[in-house]
């Protein structure tokens, strides 16, 4: 299992800042957003709690005193402190503009995803560096019920159909074999059946690579095509380990572009205490209409640009060519079509739970299927449970349903809604991880 060993101690107070001049102070502006981000998250409880009308997050900062404007210092604290957690809005156009660029989901309930997360296991972030790979703790618990090469788990399978009715479910794959259960799961980041599991995302779901008989009634598909699929970007760089031209003891670079907001923002280091001192790597994240243009580009391109950026915070002649450069392309992988989900704003609990809900002997889990922690691994992982102990209840017959869903959608989400059988079974107040 991945361990302390294995995950280096993200200190976000490990910060310098810069813009296209080199090295400039603005971490004055990191308070100030912190300021107004308590206090949207005070009126986000007031409008779950009291069912108030929804407003996005723009304005709720604007509300708070936090208004940006065309300030470049001001954009890339607003990105660093609020879009690098919740990247933005699949749906939004591109170019994207400063005015529409903020991730406008629902505050409510975006916030309950954090503030669960946060507050109720640890206010830390851990980088997994473990060599064996983030994997690991996954082929740990498969390991406790799979043998070396089991025949039951099928690898590099694309699923092309699944049939299912009240009797059971067939899924089809694309070398045209067939597997029978009588449940499946498909997973959201997965499907699994009696029980057989096929893995799919949110982005794979909304792609229509995968055919359903029957089609999906109108309710399912409308939960699933309304929410999100954002897409997140991490740009390795490895310079030569006696040629480092930053400062090792910062964990994190934060750059202000001048024109362009959210444009190769935040560097990491790894180059440094508790994480690969010598390794001479760095790394640039981006999100959503910037991951899309440079997962359309080849890596020399995306290189430049990177390297145009550093060499204006650090000087062209400290800046060498790195000896290594990779990064992944989410939103082209076909098998995910994306990194994780999102709420778009005003979605009800209501709608949410058309996309957990199960048609006849066809049931979904998955972070995307999370009410509580969407976006998050550890989402992903109580769905699947929750799901798999529902099939063994029906198998065991000691369930007799399957969840609840709604074929008319309110417009919004009562205080009685937020249940257990909503998916809704702690509160964000809690504050466990902080004990």
């Amino acid at each position: 299992m991945i361990n302390s060993s294995g995950a280096g101690y993200s200190d976000y107070d490990s910060i310098t800042t810069f813009n296209e001049t080199g090295a400039v102070n603005f971490t004055n502006l990191l308070d100030d957003f912190e300021d107004a981000y308590s206090t949207l998250e005070q009126d986000a409880g007031y409008i779950l709690t009291r069912n108030l009308q929804d407003r996005s997050i723009r304005a709720g900062l604007s509300l708070a005193g936090w208004k940006p404007g065309k300030d470049a210092a001001a954009q890339a604290v607003e990105w660093w402190e609020f879009d690098w957690e919740s990247k933005a809005l699949k749906s939004l156009p591109l170019p994207i503009t400063y005015e529409n660029s903020l991730f406008l989901c629902l505050p409510a309930v975006k916030l309950k995803s954090q503030n669960a997360t946060f507050y109720q296991y640890s206010d830390e972030n851990n980088f997994v560096l473990d060599q064996r790979g983030f994997n690991a703790f996954i082929k740990g618990e498969a390991s406790t019920f799979l043998k070396m090469n089991d025949s039951r788990l099928l690898l590099n399978t694309a699923v092309t159909n699944i049939s299912y009715d009240d009797t059971g479910v067939t899924v089809t794959n694309e070398d045209g074999s067939c597997i029978q259960a009588d449940y499946a799961v498909c997973h959201p980041s997965g499907v699994q059946g009696a029980k057989l599991i096929v893995l799919l995302s949110l982005g794979v779901l909304q792609s229509d690579t995968i055919t359903f008989e029957p089609e999906l009634p109108d309710w399912k598909q409308l939960g699933i095509e309304t929410f999100s699929m954002g897409t997140y970007t991490k740009i390795f760089l490895q310079f030569p380990p006696d040629k480092v031209f930053w400062n090792t003891s910062y964990q994190f670079l934060l750059y202000a572009d001048p024109h362009e907001r959210g444009y190769y923002p935040v560097f990491q280091s790894l180059d440094g205490e508790g994480f690969l001192p010598g390794s001479g790597i760095l790394f640039v994240t981006v999100v959503q209409s910037q991951s899309y243009v440079v997962e359309t580009q080849d890596d020399e391109t995306t290189k430049a640009e990177v390297l145009d950026v550093l060499r204006s915070m650090f000087g062209n002649e400290n800046v060498p060519d790195p000896v290594a450069f990779m990064y992944p392309r989410w939103s082209l992988e076909p098998w995910a079509y994306g990194s994780y989900s999102d709420w778009p704003p005003g979605t009800t609990l209501e709608m949410h739970q058309n996309l957990r809900a199960n048609v006849d002997r066809l049931y979904f889990a998955g972070e995307a299927t999370s009410a509580e922690y969407f976006g998050f691994l550890h989402g992903a992982w109580f769905e699947g449970q929750a799901v798999g102990d529902t099939i063994a209840g029906l198998i065991k017959g000691t369930k007799q349903t399957g969840d609840v869903h709604y074929q008319t959608l309110h417009g919004t989400t009562s205080e009685e809604e937020y249940n257990a059988s909503n998916g809704w079974e702690v509160s964000s107040f809690l504050t466990y991880g902080f004990d």
